[in-house]
């Protein structure tokens, strides 16, 4: 008997899954029929060229030229659009249509329940690293996100926040200084900030121009950051959730912000925690700046940079080339991988 209610069930289950999916396949067709019509009928506006904004199910928020919203349907074949692409839309009434997706320059994506990588933002040209004075920073934390930052080809820039508790604790800030020191060396930028003493000229030059986002761990002042660069409350991202934990669903797709010192912030809860999803021990191995020019040069060709001789790495760390600081980091992240 078990087994034969249970094939029932399945058959129910697979039925049942199958008439969402009729369901949604109708929906996605009936809106693209609509949006088809009204490009048909010349009910729509000329192309023109606008920016994701923001995503709300089944249609998004564009900025045309003029810095005008609009909502717009997607085109069935536009499933993915996410916030910071660059479209092809026309304006139509109530809503506008997007017709095409220009290629991107870069993409950030999480793997979703499946483990399938989903895009959460485009065109990203910055990735903000926010470490603080407290929690105390760890150089393994930091090198995580730098080659996540590499991984995905955005220049990353470190930021020291809280920077106020430094003053008068001259050994913590001899520790700071310690860890960071490496970094500047292999080119990467640290800037300073307190959002306490308006201490954020620095970063505000940092981001004109760019498309940024800030990542890192939970209490390094990510969103008093954010607050403090967007003081127009309406403008915030996440306020709700991260306080009370209600109101989540309301800002989980990530938004674009124009920051009135110029530049853009695209921000969600899910950025923010971006991290070391989805590598490779290859792609680890190429985040590392300072092993690029070295990788491949190994004696064996699948060196794992243990104690294998004629290993480059190795050889590097001896000289002094490498520090054993960051091939700790590497050796680190490389085990965290394979217990994932």
């Amino acid at each position: 008997m078990g087994s034969m209610s249970k094939r029932k069930l399945s058959r129910q289950q697979a039925w049942r899954v199958e008439k969402i999916q009729r369901e949604r396949a109708e929906r996605a067709r009936r809106r693209d029929a609509a949006a088809q019509d009204a490009l048909a009928t010349g009910a729509l506006g000329p192309e023109q060229h606008g920016l994701v904004t923001a995503h709300f199910g089944t249609q998004v928020e564009v900025e045309a030229d003029n810095g005008r919203r609009r909502r717009c349907h997607l085109r069935a074949n536009l499933e993915g659009l996410v916030t910071g692409d660059q479209v092809i839309w026309c304006e139509g009434e109530p809503t506008g249509v997007i017709v095409a997706q220009v290629e991107r320059g870069s993409v950030l994506s999480r793997p979703d329940p499946h483990g399938k990588l989903k895009p959460i933002a485009a065109n990203i040209d910055q990735i903000v690293v926010v470490i603080a004075v407290l929690p105390e920073p760890h150089a393994n934390l930091i090198d995580r996100y730098l080659v996540a930052a590499e991984t995905v080809h955005i220049e990353p820039v470190i930021l020291l926040n809280k920077t106020d508790l430094l003053a008068d604790d001259p050994a913590r800030q001899e520790q700071i200084d310690e860890l960071l020191a490496i970094y500047p060396t292999l080119g990467y930028r640290i800037l300073h900030t307190s959002s306490r003493a308006g201490g954020l000229a620095e970063l505000h030059v940092a981001l004109r121009e760019r498309t940024s986002v800030f990542v890192g761990q939970s209490g390094v002042g990510k969103s008093s950051l954010v607050n403090a660069l967007l003081p127009d409350a309406g403008l915030r991202v996440g306020a709700l959730s991260e306080n009370t934990g209600k109101g989540t669903h309301t800002t989980t797709t990530a938004q674009l912000f124009h920051l009135p010192s110029g530049g853009s912030l695209i921000d969600s809860p899910g950025i923010r925690e971006f991290g070391l999803w989805h590598m490779s021990r290859e792609q680890v191995e190429q985040g590392f700046r300072e092993f690029r020019p070295l990788l491949g040069t190994c004696k064996f060709r699948d060196c794992r940079h243990v104690h294998e001789p004629g290993c480059a790495l190795l050889a590097a760390l001896a000289d002094g080339v490498i520090s054993q600081r960051r091939m700790d980091s590497y050796r680190h992240i490389v085990a965290g991988l394979e217990d994932a």
